[in-house]
């Protein structure tokens, strides 16, 4: 309802002033810098629902009034300093144009196969700021870094559980291998019923905000999310036929996971070059830092260009092994080519050093020479010459 870190609103103090009046607010603690955290009451967080709940809005738990049995007096311990270092990353976060306020919700449940629930501490959805969705984990160091890396995992194993409805045949190809589950696309797992499409590779996004401890710490911290978490958050090498050319990276089953600290947002903005995405050196904008110049839209260019060149390579490795003709020394077309390497064709090719229009040639006067002698072989053959008779010749010469 408030942001703590703002110690001088007067209109967020009046408003609490009346909506305390109404008893709809009442104030649990004053922290030791003397700022008050306003929570609400029964009746309030009663109105609260039936205003937000219809628009889809979950309201947080009730913080029901507890007194110390002996004092008597209101214990307000339950809202310690985590819950404010949330509520002020929710602030930062709203104060950038990341989220508006009825963006965020605190403590989401995400319920693995196990039963086990993993609470976001805080999720924002800010389609308007290119974040259509985003779980926060507030840590003021007070968390092992290796609990972290639990964290990340149980994130990174719901983003692959399919929902209950899921087609049979899924189901069964799912448990037919660990990693079948990559083969099923994002719209078909459960965590597209709760969330929408991230607009880029992998699964819901992860950030760790670091609040109230040392730059070493975080140091620490992170080196170990970045080592022991690789798993989760990694991407991988594509699957290509062309692994020197494609140096693209498949983050498509990986968590994007950015890190920051609570006293960065405060001073520079959350909208400012203050993440950092794990496995990336130096800091981002939230949208560059989720964005994959490196990812699917490179790999898409790089195979296309490296099978365009191979398709070059091939077809001049082909062009250098065409046959010459050895007698008119032109080059065999493709047909002719063909027509003297294929089995069926070959024993037909006639003389296969020669090109196909010196092949042309070669039937041609093989035809002629055929015809012509069908044509010899077809007439009628000539009469013989009859000698004169010997008889009429001495006849003559007797009257003589």
């Amino acid at each position: 309802m408030t942001r703590p870190d703002n110690r001088h609103d007067k209109l967020t103090r009046d408003t609490l002033l009346d909506l305390q009046d109404h008893h709809l607010v009442r104030i649990e603690l004053v922290r030791e810098d003397q700022r008050q955290v306003w929570v609400l009451t029964k009746r309030g967080h009663g109105e609260a629902k039936k205003l937000l709940e219809p628009k889809g809005i979950r309201v947080s738990a009730l913080r029901e009034e507890k007194y110390d049995p002996v004092t008597g007096k209101l214990l307000g311990a339950g809202y310690d300093d985590h819950a404010a270092a949330v509520t002020s990353t929710a602030a930062e976060l709203h104060r950038a144009g990341i989220g508006h306020l009825l963006g965020f919700q605190t403590e989401v449940g995400h319920r693995l196969a196990d039963g086990y629930v993993q609470r976001a501490d805080l999720v924002v959805r800010a389609p308007a700021a290119g974040v259509p969705v985003l779980l926060l984990e507030i840590d003021r160091r007070t968390e092992d870094a290796h609990d972290l890396v639990a964290k990340l995992r149980r994130y990174w194993e719901w983003g692959r559980l399919l929902p209950k409805d899921a087609a049979k045949l899924t189901v069964d190809l799912v448990r037919s291998r660990p990693d079948a589950i990559e083969d099923i696309g994002h719209e078909q797992r459960l965590w597209r019923r709760f969330y929408p499409p991230t607009g880029r590779e992998g699964l819901v996004p992860v950030a760790f905000v670091f609040a109230d401890t040392t730059t070493a710490k975080v140091a620490n911290t992170v080196a170990v999310l970045e080592e022991a978490g690789r798993r989760y958050w990694a991407p991988h090498r594509y699957g290509t036929l062309y692994p020197e050319a494609v140096t693209a990276r498949d983050y498509r089953q990986a968590v994007p996971v950015v890190v920051t600290t609570l006293e960065q947002l405060t001073e520079h903005g959350a909208g400012a070059a203050v993440w950092r995405r794990l496995g990336r050196t130096g800091e981002q904008t939230l949208t560059a830092a989720f964005d994959n110049p490196d990812g699917h839209a490179l790999y898409r260019a790089q195979e296309a260009h490296a099978d365009a060149e191979d398709r070059r390579r091939r077809a001049a490795e082909r062009e250098a092994r065409r046959p010459v003709c050895a007698r008119c020394g032109r080059k065999f077309t493709d047909e002719r080519w063909e027509e003297i390497t294929v089995h069926r064709t070959a024993v037909r090719a006639g003389d296969k050093s020669v090109c196909g229009p010196c092949r042309a040639d070669d039937v041609a006067r093989e035809e002629a020479a055929a015809e012509a002698a069908r044509l010899q072989a077809a007439a009628p053959p000539e009469p013989e010459e009859v000698p004169e008779p010997d008889r009429g010749r001495r006849w003559f010469r007797r009257r003589t």
